[in-house]
Formats: C-alpha cells, sequence, structure tokens
C-alpha cells in the first residue's frame, strides 16, 4: 500500500471512530470512551497535518487554474507566487507525513558513542582518524550537541589509533548513525616525500549509549585493572594508575579509559563505553539473525564497505551509498555534512515506507 492510500485509510478509520464514539451507547461506557480517546488521539497526529496539506494541494491547484484564465500580468503574477508557497508548504508536511508513518528508532533519544578507528595506512591513516574526530565535534556544535573524548590512543604524529567521541544532545543517534563504516581518503600524506598520492582508511561505529538496566554485566565477569595514563610513543604521562582497563570476560571486549586525572571517573567512562559495546553486540547479533531469516544482508555487513571518498587533489567528496557528490571538502572537515545526513535519511525513510526495512 503507497503512503496516500495509507493515509486515505487512516482517516477514514478515524471519521469512523469519531462517528462511533459519539453514539449514546459509548457515551453509557466510561471505559469503552476512555480507549476510543486514545486512539483518536494517536490518529490525529496524523491526521490533522494530512488534511492540511491536502488543503494545501488543493489551495496550489486553485490559483495555478486562476492564474491561467487571469489576463493581466501582476495578478497573474500574484497567483503563481501563491500557487508556489502552497506548493511548499504541502511538500513540507509531505515529509512531515512520512516521517509520523516511519515507526521510531527505539534509540532516537540516545546520546551515542563515536568510535573512530585508523584503518589501513600507518600513521597517515591515524592522523585522518584525527581529522574525523575534529569533523564529528564541528558538526556536533553546529547542532548545539555537547561533546567529550572518554578514550583514545593517540599515534605518534598527533593522530589516534583509536579515539571514542561521546556525543550527548536531542537527534544526535538519529543524525549520526549512518555515520558508521569506512572512510577513505585519498592525498599525499605528510610522510610522502616522494608527492605521491596514498589512500588510507579509518573505520567509524556509531553507538547508542545503554542504560544499565538494557545491558546486564555481573561483576564476577569484569577484569578491571588499573595502569599508568601514557601519551604518544608510550611515554607516561601520569605519576599514579588513574587509567582503567575493562576486559569483559565472556565477549572477550576490552575498554580504556585514560583521559582523566582519577581513576574513579576514568572507570565510570569506561564502564558507559563498556555498555554501549555490548549493547551494540547484541543489536549486531540480533540483525545477523533477521538477515538470515530473510536471506539478505542487513547490518554489520553493510558497517564493512566503505561508505565515502575524500579525495584531497580533486577537492571532492563523494557518498557511496547515495551517489552524492560534493566538491567543499573543507566544508565538509569542518562539519558540514548535513546534505549527505539528510540523503541518507530520506533514502531510510523511503525504505521503511515502502516496507524494506
Amino acid at each position: 500500500m503507497d503512503v496516500d492510500a495509507r493515509l486515505e485509510e487512516i482517516e477514514e478509520r478515524y471519521r469512523a471512530l469519531e462517528a462511533e464514539m459519539a453514539s449514546p451507547e459509548v457515551a453509557r461506557d466510561p471505559e469503552r470512551l476512555r480507549r476510543l480517546g486514545k486512539v483518536l488521539a494517536e490518529l490525529r497526529e496524523l491526521v490533522v497535518p494530512y488534511r492540511a496539506y491536502r488543503e494545501a494541494l488543493r489551495q496550489a491547484e486553485e490559483a495555478r487554474e486562476l492564474a491561467a484564465a487571469e489576463a493581466d500580468a501582476e495578478m497573474q503574477a500574484y497567483l503563481r507566487g501563491e500557487a508556489e508557497a502552497a506548493e511548499a508548504k504541502a511538500r513540507e508536511l509531505r515529509e512531515r507525513l512520512e516521517e509520523l508513518l516511519v515507526p521510531k528508532d527505539p534509540y532516537a533519544d540516545k546520546d551515542v558513542l563515536v568510535e573512530i578507528r585508523a584503518g589501513a595506512g600507518g600513521q597517515e591513516a591515524a592522523l585522518w582518524a584525527a581529522e574525523l574526530l575534529e569533523l564529528y565535534r564541528q558538526y556536533a556544535e553546529r547542532h548545539r550537541w555537547k561533546t567529550e573524548v572518554i578514550s583514545s590512543s593517540p599515534s605518534d604524529l598527533g593522530g589516534f589509533k583509536e579515539v571514542v567521541l561521546e556525543v550527548r544532545g536531542k537527534g544526535a543517534y538519529p543524525r549520526l548513525k549512518h555515520e558508521s563504516g569506512v572512510h577513505r581518503v585519498q592525498r599525499v600524506p605528510v610522510t610522502e616525500s616522494s608527492g605521491r598520492i596514498h589512500t588510507s582508511t579509518a573505520t567509524v561505529a556509531v553507538l547508542p549509549e545503554a542504560e544499565d538496566v538494557e545491558v546486564d554485566i555481573r561483576p564476577e565477569d569484569l577484569e578491571i585493572s588499573v595502569f599508568r595514563s601514557s601519551g604518544p610513543g608510550g611515554q607516561s604521562v601520569n605519576t599514579t594508575d588513574s587509567a582503567v582497563r575493562i576486559v569483559h570476560k565472556p565477549t572477550g571486549i576490552k575498554v580504556e579509559c585514560q583521559e582523566e586525572r582519577s581513576q574513579l571517573q576514568n572507570r565510570e567512562k569506561a564502564m558507559r563505553y563498556l555498555r554501549a559495546r555490548l549493547l551494540q553486540r547484541a543489536r549486531e547479533e540480533a540483525a545477523a539473525k533477521e538477515a538470515a531469516a530473510r536471506r539478505q544482508q542487513v547490518g554489520t555487513g553493510e558497517r564493512a564497505e566503505k561508505i565515502r571518498t575524500y579525495n584531497f587533489p580533486e577537492n571532492r567528496v563523494t557518498d557511496h551509498r547515495v551517489k552524492i557528490t560534493v566538491h567543499q571538502l573543507q566544508d565538509v572537515l569542518a562539519g558540514d555534512i548535513d546534505v549527505f545526513v539528510d540523503a541518507l535519511l530520506a533514502a531510510e525513510r523511503a525504505a521503511q515506507l515502502a516496507g524494506e526495512g
């Protein structure tokens, strides 16, 4: 069933329930009246914008017809402007209706951990990981989200072998979740003396933060150790054992945190990271089972693919999933990635409306 047919069906049900609610039998049954009122309130969230959408389409069509029949040029231009305004309103309402028809992501309100790891390319890959960290920091700033590095492993030249950024704020997970995957960079590395272009990669994983109730962690399953914080090259930067390493023995997942001077704070951050990793593992296992049942690839397989290429010589960034290319590489590195994010969210919504996701 297409979107318009679904919306028409919802409005028909709304009208039927309104008529039922107005009947004397329902008026004498408080419990039935309460149940119907609740359903009507839920449907009204779709019916009100749907009716406004149809009215905007009607106004646009009427203005177009009047403009076509109008002899006065000034009045004709005015009517065309009215039609364009009504059409713009209809497009906005249509997008809102499609969003309402798609089931809400259960993790939509979660804060997130953005895990960035250097991939192929050695020191250059570590430098690229650091640039991706800055990209997401600036993207978060554009959306007024708060950020904090909760774990990092610096490289010798100022990059990161691995770094985990916590992002807190409304809409962070929905807008960041499609960043998971392999980010490829093509450029002449600072370590390259002959001027040859190299290809390096970094992987990004976006993990929704988990609450205690979502992940059951038994104390006996944890192996917790402390050590001295170290900087690039392994040199010690702290004289006390403030850094914390936690191993979850059943899964082998290991997390470390050495960003804070306090061992207690590092332990608390490490536990937040561990909970997110365990929740992600559970989601991936569930997705794998679903994929096997449906005989199609979902979840972790897609994350292994190259999702975006950043080509410095050509000043080009290409997102391979939505086939969008922009030639403002420095703007993208400064956090201007909404052109990709919006397209990915629209593609996800279209797939869900078509019953593919």
